[in-house]
């Protein structure tokens, strides 16, 4: 889905797994939107007219001009747009609550440690070994919580695809650019490969691109 200048949703995005989920989201679920790209590099994300809609001064952030509503932090984005529209939204309070549990591990666990890996690995000038050894070891160990997951459920919380997999999708799939060797865990392989392959997916990396 091309942005639509006409949508009643603002969508402010970079090329970074926390704007892949936000941007999947809106292409599975079919949400016109206007997607407004910041110069993270220029600091565009700091401006004054954008730290009133996001004052931790991150991407991404919504407007929901329908509703009356903005929103920052990536969690919150897709569980409002997931609650709002029903779209890859379990219809049971245990199921939703198991998707929120795993949506919550990649908020707390595989978005932090990745990125903190990310940025020792491709950020830092100085380098430091030691605290890339430690990211590099929980970022396996957590590939290795999410293998033990997918042996027990086709997706990360339920049945069904769900925002769950939309957030962890977006970190795990960085494997390679971060130097991590998968190659034990087949399930996430397989998972991963399969999620790569849905429209919506691919339709969000190439807006994520441009």
């Amino acid at each position: 889905m091309k942005a639509d200048s006409n949508a009643l949703l603002d969508f402010y995005t970079a090329d970074t797994p926390n704007g892949l989920k936000v941007s999947i989201y809106l292409h599975e679920a079919g949400i016109a939107h206007r997607q407004i790209a910041l110069d993270l590099s220029a600091g565009e994300q700091h401006r004054p007219d954008y730290r009133r809609i996001n004052p931790n001064g991150k991407i991404p952030a919504i407007i929901d001009h329908d509703a009356g509503i903005t929103l920052f932090e990536s969690g919150a984005i897709l569980s409002y747009l997931a609650a709002k529209t029903g779209v890859l939204q379990p219809a049971s309070l245990t199921e939703q609550m198991q998707v929120q549990q795993w949506l919550h591990f990649q908020i707390g666990g595989i978005g932090p440690m990745l990125g903190q890996l990310w940025w020792f690995l491709h950020g830092s000038r100085t380098g430091n070994r030691e605290a890339t050894e430690r990211y590099r070891k929980e970022a396996m160990r957590l590939y290795g919580v999410v293998e033990h997951r997918l042996l027990q459920s086709t997706f990360l919380a339920t049945t069904e695809f769900s925002i769950a997999d939309i957030a962890a999708y977006s970190w795990l799939r960085t494997w390679d650019e971060l130097g991590l060797d998968i190659s034990p865990f087949g399930r996430v392989r397989s998972w991963l490969d399969q999620i790569g392959k849905r429209r919506g997916v691919c339709d969000a990396l190439d807006a994520n691109r441009t």
